[in-house]
């Protein structure tokens, strides 16, 4: 039987996460260790009757109250379906096929996929081998081929920044080649400085910050993307009319109603990263402090054989690589120090006899 496929789907291809995560350690995919309290759970949980659950998705109110929450106006955010749709939105509507899109690499594989996928051309500025990035490569990339640029900031999986003099520079190169810069800051609350100033007053910037990290709903999916009202409009004509469900609606804005919470999620992973890098190093490890709530490691075994022994023999899920940068090390999730202490705990006892 023939039928039509999009060549772009056949040619993509694509490594999905593992399954079956739930009877495990889980410090591989940077969500919280453990999550929102169980009380203010069990409170927001209260609010979700049947007539809740039969009636279509609302996001206005919540968007209301999130451009209330970062001084922005209704006209500058749109929620999505976590950010891997509101990179699939940006890349759809800001996109030209065979035209390319500029990150560094590694990062974040979802924009790789969505370019393939979309017929763009994926274009990665290398680090450099010792894990820093060279900005002049990143502006030579951009030229006049390039319709957008990314920043992910803190970057995944290197956990590097941008400072304000990188941005700039970026920015006017953006201008010069009329191109969208989006500033991916998934990672923003384990590092205070945002880029979000250049959203609500540049014509061509883009924020994009996540539920699933530091608020701890990443099964809920929702995202916020942030910019002039112009690309706002743009990508609403792309969304789909139900994007994003009322439950994760519901559960974010009742965490933007309490400050306090959000303050203790910082603290309490802020707390237990300081713990882990500090006991590790005075065992003798070189670890990479990322901005990000990860840290890398460099094993004293091979890498990939400490993963596998973390999960076979402790039920622990860590991120190893084959990435040529990144084969030394495991990538571990950070959070409260009890989870910290058991990580670490496993962690050095496998090391020692893998």
């Amino acid at each position: 039987m023939k039928y039509y496929v999009n060549e772009h789907i056949l040619n993509t291809k694509r490594v999905f996460p593992n399954q079956g995560r739930y009877s495990y350690y889980r410090y591989d995919m940077n969500e919280n260790t453990t999550g929102l309290p169980k009380d203010f759970v069990d409170t927001v949980l209260k609010e979700i009757t049947p007539e809740f659950l039969s009636t279509y998705p609302e996001p206005d109110k919540f968007l209301k109250k999130y451009a209330k929450y970062i001084n922005a106006d209704f006209d500058n955010v749109v929620t999505t379906n976590g950010s891997d749709m509101a990179i699939r939105y940006i890349l759809e509507v800001f996109g030209e096929e065979g035209k390319d899109v500029v990150t560094v690499s590694p990062t974040f594989e979802m924009y790789r996929v969505n370019c393939s996928i979309l017929g763009l051309c994926h274009k990665p500025v290398a680090y450099e081998n010792d894990l820093s990035f060279d900005i002049e490569k990143i502006l030579t990339a951009i030229d006049d081929n390039t319709r957008l640029v990314i920043l992910v900031n803190p970057n995944n999986p290197v956990g590097n920044v941008y400072s304000e003099e990188d941005l700039k520079k970026i920015l006017k190169r953006t201008k010069e080649k009329n191109a969208i810069l989006v500033v991916d800051e998934a990672y923003h609350y384990f590092y205070d400085k945002t880029f979000l100033e250049y959203a609500l007053k540049e014509e061509n910037v883009i924020v994009l910050r996540t539920f699933s990290k530091l608020f701890s709903l990443a099964a809920l999916r929702i995202g916020v993307i942030i910019g002039h009202p112009t690309l706002i409009d743009y990508i609403k004509r792309s969304r789909l009319t139900f994007d994003t469900n009322a439950v994760a609606l519901l559960f974010a804005e009742r965490i933007l109603d309490r400050p306090d919470l959000i303050q203790q999620l910082i603290q309490t992973e802020a707390d237990g990263k300081k713990y882990a890098l500090m006991r590790l190093e005075s065992l003798g490890y070189e670890c990479r402090e990322c901005k990000g709530n990860f840290i890398f490691i460099k094993t004293n075994s091979n890498a990939q054989n400490v993963a596998r022994a973390l999960e076979e023999k402790k039920k622990i899920l860590v991120h190893a690589y084959s990435n040529e940068f990144l084969k030394d090390y495991i990538r571990v999730s950070t959070g409260d120090m009890n989870s910290m202490k058991f990580f670490i705990d496993s962690f050095i006892e496998i090391d020692k006899n893998c």
